[in-house]
């Protein structure tokens, strides 16, 4: 079976160099670093002390000969990247986890979602069940978010035990973009913005799978369909919900 390639994001890189070889040697290693893309750590007595990115490594690491962290470090790494697509990632990531002196302000993420909110309203869910489960023998008749755990009239909706809140699902189908809602109770209907949304928009699917043969005209295992947004721009099938 052929493997897979995977784009490098780190193409080169130097560790662990004397920030004396940066003045005395300036013409080798501007050939390495100049007009490229990467993430440098600046180190003191061998203890990280500061870590940046930079669009232009050079320019940057002379830049820091002279300003405010000037003679406080001793050594510098440099990793190359392929782009710079992901640098301000990258560097948010690195400072919220490292522990670091020279750096005054923590990393960002851009469309990155904090869980935690999302964690704390699980716990308290996760909880009242518990007490529930102690002290009431079950919770049959208790709304579980926006889900009931008793049984509806009728065939219940597949999705129904993994839904707490609406969420989006899509996928592509002889180039058209199919867009639907898994509704809080499970059910699925098509978004106004589907392709064929039309034909579509006002039926109501029990399954993901009769959704999408609805969509096709064909029969279509749905879970292995359909895709949802497990984070911001992390779009995975919806059998991940089944694992």
């Amino acid at each position: 079976m052929k493997r897979k390639q995977v784009d490098n994001l780190v193409c080169q890189y130097l560790e662990n160099i004397s920030s004396k070889a940066l003045e005395k040697y300036q013409n080798i290693i501007k050939k390495y670093v100049r007009h490229r893309h990467g993430v440098y750590a600046l180190y003191r007595k061998n203890k990280l002390y500061y870590v940046g990115l930079a669009s232009n490594l050079r320019s940057r690491l002379r830049h820091h000969l002279r300003d405010r962290h000037a003679k406080v470090w001793d050594s510098f790494s440099v990793y190359l990247t392929v782009g710079g697509e992901h640098l301000h990632e990258l560097e948010a990531l690195l400072l919220r986890i490292i522990d670091r002196k020279g750096n005054k302000q923590r990393g960002k993420f851009g469309k990155a979602e904090d869980l935690r909110r999302k964690f704390r309203n699980d716990l308290k869910k996760s909880i009242s069940i518990e007490l529930d489960n102690l002290f009431c023998g079950g919770l049959q008749h208790r709304k579980e978010g926006a889900v009931y755990l008793k049984q509806t009239e009728g065939r219940r909706p597949v999705m129904a035990p993994f839904v707490n809140q609406r969420f989006h699902i899509r996928f592509k189908y002889k180039g058209k973009l199919y867009i639907a809602h898994v509704r809080r109770d499970g059910t699925i209907t098509f978004a106004r913005e589907s392709a064929d949304a039309k034909r579509l928009q006002d039926k109501v699917f029990n399954s993901p799978s009769l959704a999408a043969a609805a969509a096709t005209k064909k029969s279509m295992n749905g879970w292995t369909t359909w895709k949802y947004e497990r984070a911001p721009g992390d779009w995975v099938l919806l059998d991940e919900l089944r694992k």
